[in-house]
C-alpha cells in the first residue's frame, strides 16, 4: 500500500499516540489474529471436505456449498458490517463479530446434519462481515503514522495475502490429527484470546451516528448473489435446460437489478457507485473480482485431485500447499519495496503474469502426473504472483479516495474478493460437473482440467485489465 493510500485511508482519524512496545504487540496480535482467522475459514475446510461429504452426505458438487455459504454471507454483508462499525465503534464491532464467529464455529463443529452445518457456516460469514471491516481501521487508529504504522500494515498485508493458503495447510493438519470437526473447534481458543486482548490493548474509535441501515441493499445484494451461485451449482448437477436453474437465474437478475437501483436512491448506500467513476479504481475492483475467482478454484480442485485421485491423507494434502503459502508470504513482504522502485502497474502486471503462467501450467495436469510433476510448480508460481499483485491493487483502489469514502472503498475491496471467489468457484464447479458427466474416460481428470482452464480465463482477463491500468504520475512508496 502506498504512503498516499494510507494517508487517504486514515485522514479522517486523528493521529494516535504511539503505543508502548508491549501494547503494540498485543494490539497488532488481536487485529491480525482476527484477519487471519476470518481468512482461514474461507479455505481451511477445503481439505476436510471429503470427510464432511462422507459423514454428512454431500454430493461432489454440493460440497462446494460448505465454502460458498460462508463467502456469500461474508461478502454480501461486509458493507453492512462496516456501517454497523461506524455506529457502535470499531473495537466493539470486532469483539462482537469475533464472539459470534466463535459461537458459530462451535455449532459447525458439533453439526450432525448437512443443513445445520450450512446454517453455521452462514452465521460464521455474517459474523466475519461484522468483524473484518474494523481490522484495517483499527490499525489506523492504534498506530501512529510513519514507521510504526507501516510496520503494522506490512505484517497485516503479508498475513492477508498468505491467509487463504495457510488455511489449506492448517486444515490438513487438524483433519489428520483429529477429525474434520477440528477445523471449526480450533477457532475457540483463537477467538477467546482475541476477545480478551482487544478491550485491554485497543482503544475504541469514535462513533458516527446518523443515517439509516441500507437493509434493502443488503437483502437484495446477498440474495441476488446467492441465487446466482445456486443456479450455477444446479446446472452442474443437472443441465442448462433445468427449469429450476433457469428460474433462479431470472430471480438473480431481478434481485441484482433491484440492488443497483436501490443503491442510487438511498441516503447511505452500501456501495458508493461513484467509486467506480475512476478508471483505475474501476479496473482494480474488477481485477479483485476475477483473481479470487480463479484462485479459489485452483485451491478447491487441487485439493480434490490430491485427496480423491492421488489418495493423499489430509495432512499430506495440507503440507502440499506450503510451496504456495511460503512464496506468497515472502512476495507480499517484498512488494512494498518493488512498488517504490517500479511503480504499482508494473509490479501488479508482473505478479499477474506469474499467476497466469502457473494457472495455465496446471491445466496440463494428466492422468499419469503426480504432485511433483503436475501441481508443485504451478503452486509456486501462483503463490509468488498473488503475493506481488495484491498490494499494488490496494494502492490503485485506495489512492485518491475522499476521507469520508475511504471506509466504503476498503469494504468494497474485501467484498469484491469474497464475492469473486464465491461466484468463480460456482462457475468452475459447473464446468467440472458438465465436462466430467460427458467424458467417456478419466471423467475426473477431464473435469478438473476443464475447471483449471476456466480459472486461467479468469486470471488472463485480470492480467489484461492490469495492463490497461494507467501508471500513477508519482510512484507508490
Amino acid at each position: 500500500m502506498s504512503t498516499q493510500a494510507v494517508r487517504d485511508l486514515t485522514t479522517a482519524t486523528s493521529d494516535p499516540p504511539p503505543p508502548s512496545r508491549g501494547h503494540a504487540f498485543f494490539a497488532l496480535s488481536a487485529i491480525v489474529g482476527t484477519q487471519l482467522m476470518l481468512l482461514l475459514d474461507a479455505t481451511v475446510v477445503n481439505v476436510a471436505l471429503p470427510g464432511i461429504g462422507t459423514h454428512l452426505g454431500f454430493s461432489p458438487t454440493g460440497m462446494s456449498w460448505v465454502l460458498n455459504v460462508y463467502t456469500l454471507a461474508f461478502g454480501g454483508l461486509l458493507l453492512l458490517g462496516s456501517r454497523i462499525g461506524d455506529l457502535i465503534g470499531r473495537r466493539t464491532a470486532l469483539i462482537w463479530g469475533v464472539t459470534a464467529f466463535t459461537l458459530a464455529s462451535v455449532a459447525g463443529g458439533l453439526a450432525n446434519d448437512g443443513t445445520v452445518l450450512l446454517i453455521a457456516r452462514g452465521l460464521q460469514g455474517a459474523a466475519a462481515a461484522l468483524a473484518a471491516p474494523s481490522t484495517l481501521a483499527l490499525i489506523a487508529t492504534t498506530f501512529s503514522e510513519g514507521m510504526e504504522r507501516n510496520r503494522a500494515l506490512s505484517v497485516f498485508s503479508a498475513i492477508s495475502g498468505a491467509g487463504s493458503a495457510i488455511g489449506l495447510t492448517v486444515g490438513g493438519m487438524l483433519t489428520d490429527w483429529g477429525s474434520w470437526r477440528w477445523v471449526f473447534f480450533v477457532n475457540i481458543p483463537v477467538g477467546a484470546a482475541i476477545v480478551l486482548l482487544a478491550p485491554r490493548f485497543i482503544k475504541e474509535t469514535e462513533r458516527h451516528r446518523g443515517g439509516r441501515f441500507d437493509i434493502a441493499g443488503a437483502l437484495t445484494g446477498t440474495l441476488g448473489m446467492a441465487s446466482l451461485v445456486y443456479a450455477f451449482i444446479r446446472v452442474a448437477e443437472s443441465s442448462w435446460g433445468d427449469s429450476r436453474a433457469l428460474a433462479t437465474f431470472a430471480a438473480a437478475g431481478l434481485l441484482l437489478a433491484a440492488f443497483l437501483v436501490n443503491e442510487t436512491r438511498v441516503e447511505r448506500p452500501l456501495v458508493v457507485l461513484r467509486l467506480f467513476a475512476s478508471r483505475n479504481r474501476g479496473l482494480a475492483y474488477a481485477i479483485m473480482l476475477l483473481l479470487p475467482a480463479g484462485m479459489f478454484g485452483v485451491f478447491y480442485f487441487s485439493t480434490q485431485y490430491l485427496q480423491t485421485y492421488l489418495d493423499y491423507s489430509p495432512l499430506r494434502t495440507g503440507f502440499a500447499f506450503l510451496p504456495l503459502a511460503g512464496p506468497l508470504f515472502v512476495a507480499a513482504r517484498l512488494a512494498p519495496r518493488a512498488l517504490g522502485r517500479y511503480g504499482a502497474k508494473r509490479v501488479a502486471a508482473f505478479g499477474g503474469l506469474l499467476n497466469l503462467a502457473g494457472t495455465i501450467w496446471i491445466t496440463r495436469l494428466g492422468a499419469g502426473d503426480g504432485y511433483a510433476a503436475g501441481v508443485l510448480g504451478p503452486l509456486i508460481l501462483i503463490g509468488v504472483g498473488v503475493g506481488f499483485t495484491m498490494m499494488p491493487l490496494n494502492t490503485f483502489i485506495l489512492s485518491g479516495v475522499q476521507p469520508k469514502e475511504a471506509g466504503s472503498a476498503s469494504g468494497l475491496l474485501q467484498t469484491m474478493q469474497q464475492i469473486g471467489g464465491t461466484l468463480g468457484l460456482s462457475i468452475l464447479v459447473t464446468v467440472f460437473g458438465m465436462v466430467s458427466r460427458h467424458a467417456h474416460t478419466q471423467p475426473f481428470i477431464h473435469g478438473v482440467t476443464a475447471a483449471f482452464t476456466m480459472a486461467a480465463v479468469f486470471t488472463g482477463a485480470a492480467l489484461a485489465m492490469m495492463l490497461a491500468l494507467k501508471q500513477p504520475k508519482h510512484p507508490a512508496g
